[in-house]
């Protein structure tokens, strides 16, 4: 079975969280004692025992019960059931690897891809992959991007469609192997790691005998080996954070592929003069997986001269004495922020955001705004329909889970989290336009753009 493992820098954020830095350590370690204590951190080993199996379902049963801001999905669950119900599943696991597997089964009912269950770096040999890209195209999986030699020498090209995984129908290998274990918020989230991020992952002595057929209908089975993530990214080298080409018709397309950190809108920024002199502009999102809301409304900060609105928020009030006295307790609503335009430089003319099922998180905030400014259409597919701020707790055995604390919506109170931001335009690549490498979305948002496109468009831009 698949494990999926946290990145680093999510183990990073858990350490950094929790105390404030100028508290002294012994003061640190005994606030600790409430919410992080030590005793159920317990180091990996390859069975931990039952007791701390039990245990870290019980912190985890506990931890979403009181912090998971969806609610109602606790309560059509019932969550104190399912508790029961698994107890007996972690004691009957007989390995770390395992329990983590019901563990993050578990999570996956809560249906939201901003709560998960990690297990440590010590399993990092069950979560290697092969050095090969997927995606769901009209209910086939299709190859993406091809890093492996031994493949491509043995004909695996882009577009090649994947049909049996150990001779088991892929479909039916998916829906065993990899969905029971996947948190996600909507059906395009579930597909995107499904059958894209997560698929074909697995132990790293082990490599799938994996059957695909070609673009004439010949299939051929090859062993496709699996490596960790860092020979991975190697192979597959580092998708940059932004990227800028000019199109015919003075149009420019930037890609903002990531606002994990300051780069993407920091390049854009810089790149400014080339845009402002552009007769529109296309930005891509659709492999923006998110990071931190505001490096998009920096961007989004060029495109207007007016304020505009972000998401509305919530979170949970627990309030003891209320509970006693059978009151309820309402959540806290933070109020939408009018940010201010950037003031120095200004792009007026046309634009269109491509997005996807995997425009997700702070990419999704930054959408949220983008329709809100109305300032062109969204053409592509549905994002993901996640986001909110994940509170990390540490479990028994080396791993962790994280919690969505934090419900996200339009400025209206209207939501998006668990469906997506539909697109104005939608437009889903076909089998075809992968095989051809067609890029059938940047094509409709160029058909678009077209009729307000003018020769001197470029003066509606000021620096």
């Amino acid at each position: 079975m698949v494990l999926r493992i946290i990145a680093a820098a999510a183990f990073a954020a858990l350490s950094g969280a929790g105390f404030a830095q100028d508290a002294t350590p012994d003061k640190a370690a005994f606030e600790a004692r409430l919410f992080d204590s030590p005793a159920l951190a317990t180091p990996y080993r390859e069975n931990i025992s039952e007791d701390e199996k039990v245990a870290g379902l019980s912190k985890f049963w506990s931890e979403v019960k009181y912090n998971f801001v969806y609610v109602d999905k606790l309560k059509e669950l019932d969550w104190d059931r399912l508790y029961l119900e698994y107890i007996p599943k972690v004691r009957a696991t007989t390995s770390t690897a395992e329990y983590y597997l019901v563990l993050m089964e578990l999570c996956a009912k809560l249906q939201d891809g901003h709560t998960n269950v990690y297990p440590g770096p010590e399993l990092g040999n069950a979560m290697t992959r092969p050095l090969l890209t997927t995606h769901l195209v009209e209910g086939r999986v299709l190859v993406r991007e091809v890093f492996d030699p031994a493949l491509k020498a043995g004909g695996v090209v882009a577009g090649a469609e994947i049909v049996e995984v150990d001779g088991e129908p892929v479909a039916a290998y998916a829906q065993r192997e990899i969905a029971p274990y996947v948190s996600a918020s909507t059906p395009q989230d579930l597909e995107r790691r499904v059958y894209g991020y997560q698929f074909l992952m697995g132990p790293g002595d082990k490599a799938p005998r994996v059957t695909f057929r070609n673009a004439g209908g010949k299939t051929f089975t090859l062993p496709a080996r699996r490596v960790d993530w860092e020979s991975f990214g190697k192979a597959a080298g580092n998708k940059p954070p932004f990227e800028l080409r000019k199109l015919p018709g003075n149009v420019t397309y930037v890609a903002l592929n990531g606002f994990g950190d300051s780069k993407a809108a920091d390049a854009f920024l810089a790149a400014f003069d080339q845009i402002a002199s552009s007769a529109a502009l296309i930005i891509d999102v659709r492999n923006n997986g998110g990071g931190n809301s505001h490096e998009g409304y920096r961007v989004l900060a060029t495109l207007t001269d007016a304020p505009f609105a972000t998401s509305t928020w919530s979170t949970r009030q627990y309030l003891p004495s209320y509970r006693a006295w059978k009151r309820p307790m309402p959540d806290f609503e933070g109020k939408p922020e009018n940010w201010q335009p950037d003031g120095k430089r200004h792009f007026g003319g046309p634009v269109a955001v491509l997005t996807s099922g995997g425009t997700y998180s702070a990419a999704e905030d930054f959408m949220v705004a983008y329709e809100g400014m109305k300032r062109g259409p969204i053409i592509g597919e549905a994002t993901g329909g996640s986001t909110g701020q994940p509170l990390f707790v540490q479990l028994p055995g080396g791993g962790m889970a994280r919690i969505c604390t934090k419900a996200d919506t339009y400025p209206d109170g209207r939501a998006w989290v668990g469906h997506g931001i539909q697109p104005t335009v939608k437009v889903v690549p076909t089998v075809l336009d992968v095989r051809r490498g067609r890029d059938t979305v940047l094509e409709a948002a160029l058909a678009e753009l077209k009729p307000a496109l003018k020769p001197a468009s470029g003066k509606q831009a000021r620096k």
